[in-house]
């Protein structure tokens, strides 16, 4: 039997794509005339391998039910069908929902049915081709296989007789009528599977009439369809059981790609645009495959990399006309490779006679983010643009005019400017997508620009070139400004470009990472929202690039923070994070919509970490102010202010146990680094009050050192040998290397040496450091995280370890991407990058392991 999934109708293929995208699917079918043909004697009706294949697979994916919801006997259609256990069989339309159901009969209804089963085997008795089936809680009579004469009488005779008593359910079928002594309700039995399973859409497949009780409760995004002629309440119809299967099939396709991703990009391989408003990644084949506006923070105008092409994206690759995939297109075939143009945010992704060019403007206006694309070599390319802005939610319509395409249906104006191409416009029912192919030549460069918060479709003032070299000058400039180390120079250069790119010159907030959602653990739960401004994670990035001579980050996230107190009651009300406004977050809220990278859900907007409490978070922001006055040779009165106000904070709740740096969703420890980071607030506001003729107060000598001896004494595990995660356990966390990283401890102190040792022992493997192996509460496992690796490279260096410490360091350069970047986690198992990507930690950690390998 050949599936052809062109054969079914062009809305019902919408609808079964749109379907499939539910977060808990219910695929319920009829089985004779639906899975299986009718045929003359009803004990030789099998169903279609094609069908079961496609049921069977069905039943294998996560967040799918299948069922078979058939006017068969229980037993006899478990016998017939042999479906797996996975598929739910329901029979006697819908009374029997297992094999045991006849010993649920109470003793009325026992005794009724053996009265209508003696009733109807006197009326149907000589009839020839009349057929009598007896089944647990009820009797059919089936008059397929007789004359019509004589079938009409003997359902007469029944309809009169039997099927009028007081207790009896009538179900009348295609030359078939059930009489039961219990409710029997396909449509009953279909609410019941789906308030059992919790499904969020249902399709049902079905031919006869009594198939109409199941269409009839078809709602919402549910999906009814009447399988041959004749009238039905199903909104979509197919011919026959061969177009069953090719449903089946397609539902099952496009349910396991977006499950489980379509082809997802390795997480390391992607680069980031930015302009220092807001970022865009790009696949290694030029995809746009996530950009929010906006801002950063804001919901996707493309989603791809959390959900597939039907979430949004923006692609262009060369057309190989000889080169052709299954379906006869043509297919383009691998880029040759992708690098940033040296010293810049810009990408360039060549093919052999192709070479694409990506950038963000710099010079617009705040609330407009403009992608340019510009297309140059000598090929044909093919173009797909599918913007889904608000991450799809919203049905959008593309307009084609002279200066390119306009974009309908969203709150924020959009436009593509895009002169000369000519557009094919599709629709998948809810958004529009546009498509083109062209001619580039050496002299011809195709220049696509994407503009989000204006209606402008006119042309730029000033030519592309002008603005690219203004946007590639405005890196290099800064870039040049930076004192770099001698260790890994290039590499260094692009953690600062890149930690630069986190940052927001309009409101001085420091994004912990460009991403939302992409797992910990491929097809795990530990999928977070990192779009968003840590104090801890800015004030570190900050930190990192004052390392290397750049101090107006630094001054920017400080101001930022002096803006977010001023709506605080006290610093020690301090939330961990913000918005890059510097604005409380909203709740956190899960997109069901969206599958997740490579099938991860779910995906997360906001951070629950929003609301714990976290200690460790004043200490950052002290040392910040320190190492920023040792760069400019001064204090502002202002970072003074922010110094005590954070040191207050320490001095009024460092004793309180807390949810720590890795914001476990679990009961609050009194965690060593939280207590380690609190000493950090006195000790570096004390030498700034020393070196800045600044006034202390009186009592944070003393307080500094009562914090040093709680931690010497209850953070040290004598059983480990080795200072853990907390005072209430024995278990490691990479975190309490702070001990000695800090100062609190001499790093010749054996205790420091120890553990050291014991994290090493415990928490490396290969080439990465995991923060902890204790059970947090969350499901599944998670990668080891290259912030950690470089503590574990600063711990080696300061205990003569200089040797393991390249050797680590070397294995961290080693997991970055093909064009420097680097996400949070890697799996050395599976041997690749975790968590969301590029990570400001994982950028800063490599900027200090290079500083300190270079001295």
């Amino acid at each position: 039997m050949a599936l052809t999934v062109e054969a079914l109708p062009t809305e019902l293929r919408r609808m079964i794509v749109q379907l499939a995208r539910t977060p808990r699917l219910l695929v319920a079918c009829d089985y004779d005339g639906t899975l299986s043909p009718i045929v003359a004697d009803p004990a030789q009706a099998k169903p279609l391998p094609e069908s079961v294949h496609a049921m069977r697979s069905l039943a294998a994916l996560p967040a799918t039910t299948t069922a078979v919801i058939s006017g068969r006997a229980l037993r006899d259609l478990a016998t017939l069908s042999r479906f797996p256990s996975e598929v739910h069989l329901v029979g006697s339309h819908g009374s029997e929902f297992d094999v045991g159901f006849v010993h649920e009969l109470d003793p009325e209804a026992t005794q009724l049915r053996t009265r209508l089963q003696r009733t109807v085997q006197e009326i149907t008795s000589g009839q020839p081709g009349v057929a009598l089936e007896n089944k647990p809680a009820s009797v059919a009579v089936h008059v397929r296989r007789a004359e019509q004469q004589v079938g009409e009488q003997v359902l007469d005779a029944v309809r009169s007789g039997p099927a009028t008593w007081e207790g009896v359910e009538v179900t009348d079928g295609k030359s078939v009528i059930e009489l039961s002594v219990v409710q029997t309700d396909k449509g009953n039995a279909l609410d019941a599977l789906r308030h059992q399973v919790g499904s969020t859409a249902a399709i049902f497949l079905g031919d006869d009439v009594t198939d109409e009780k199941a269409f009839a409760r078809m709602q919402g995004p549910d999906l009814g369809i009447k399988v041959g002629e004749g009238e039905s309440l199903a909104t979509h119809r197919v011919r026959d059981t061969t177009e069953v299967a090719t449903v089946l099939a397609l539902l099952m396709e496009e349910r396991r790609n977006w499950l489980y991703g379509e082809q997802a990009p390795a997480i390391e391989r992607l680069s980031m645009l930015a302009n220092e408003r807001t970022v865009a990644l790009l696949t290694p084949d030029a995809r746009v495959t996530w950009m929010c506006h906006p801002g950063p923070d804001s919901a996707a105008v493309f989603a791809d990399l959390l959900g597939g092409n039907s979430a949004g994206h923006f692609s262009i690759h060369p057309v190989h006309q000889h080169t052709e995939n299954g379906n006869g297109s043509p297919r383009s075939t691998l880029p040759l490779g992708q690098r940033y143009v040296p010293g810049t945010m810009t990408v360039e992704t060549r093919w052999s006679r192709l070479l694409i060019t990506d950038y963000l403007e710099h010079g617009v206006e705040s609330h407009r983010t403009d992608l340019t694309r510009v297309i140059s070599g000598s090929a044909r390319v093919h173009i797909d643009f599918s913007p889904r802005p608000e991450f799809g939610q919203v049905a959008v319509r593309l307009a084609p005019e002279s200066g390119g395409l306009r974009v309908l249906g969203t709150s924020e104006p959009m436009v593509l400017h895009s002169p000369g191409v000519q557009w094919d416009i599709t629709s998948d029912g809810m958004h529009e997508s546009a498509s083109a192919e062209v001619e580039v030549s050496e002299d011809s460069p195709v220049v696509l620009e994407l503009r989000c918060g204006t209606e402008e479709l006119e042309a730029f003032p000033n030519v592309e070139p002008e603005r690219r070299s203004a946007a590639n000058r405005y890196w290099s400039e800064w870039l040049s400004t930076l004192t770099l180390p001698t260790v890994e120079t290039d590499l260094v250069a692009r953690s600062a470009l890149t930690l630069r790119g986190l940052c927001n010159a309009d409101t001085g907030g420091i994004m912990a990472a460009a991403t939302t959602s992409l797992p910990e653990e491929i097809g795990g739960v530990r999928n977070w929202d990192y779009r968003y401004c840590w104090l801890r994670d800015g004030a570190m990035s900050a930190q990192a690039l004052v390392s290397l001579g750049s101090t107006a980050e630094a001054e920017g996230f400080l101001d930022w923070l002096h803006g977010v107190m001023e709506n605080l009651p006290g610093p020690e009300r301090l939330h961990p994070l913000y918005s890059l406004a510097g604005t409380t977050l909203g709740p956190e809220a899960v997109i069901d919509t969206l599958p997740g990278y490579a099938g991860s859900r779910p995906v997360r907007v906001g951070n629950l970490a929003d609301q714990q409490i976290q200690l460790d978070v004043f200490g950052p922001v002290v040392e910040l102010a320190m190492h920023l006055s040792e760069a400019t040779g001064t204090l502002r009165d202002l970072d003074w202010e922010l110094v005590k106000g954070m040191a207050e904070a320490v001095s009024r709740r460092w004793f309180e146990p807390d949810h720590g740096i890795w914001e476990e969703r679990d009961v609050p420890r009194h965690h060593v680094y939280s207590k380690v980071m609190c000493w950090v607030t006195l000790d570096r506001a004390l030498k700034l009050a020393d070196r800045y003729g600044r006034t202390p107060e009186s009592n944070w000598s003393a307080l500094r050192d009562q914090i040093a001896q709680d931690v010497i004494k209850n953070g040290w595990h004598p059983d480990v040998q080795a200072f853990t995660t907390a005072y209430e356990g024995s278990d490691m966390d990479a975190a309490s290397l702070h001990v000695g990283l800090s100062g609190l401890i001499d790093p010749s102190d054996k205790r420091f040496r120890a553990t050291v040792t014991a994290i090493e022992s415990e928490l490396r493997s290969g080439s990465t450091v995991y923060r902890y192996r204790r059970d947090d509460g969350l499901p599944g496992t998670e990668g080891g995280f290259h912030l950690c690796a470089a503590w574990l490279v600063e711990a080696y260096l300061l205990t003569d370890r200089r040797t393991e410490a390249e050797e680590l360091f070397q294995q961290l350069v080693n997991n970055t991407g093909p064009t420097g970047l680097l996400a949070e986690e890697y799996d050395p198992i599976a041997e690749r990058s975790l968590g969301n990507h590029p990570q400001a930690y994982s950028h800063l950690g490599l900027i200090r392991c290079a500083w300190l390998l270079s001295q």
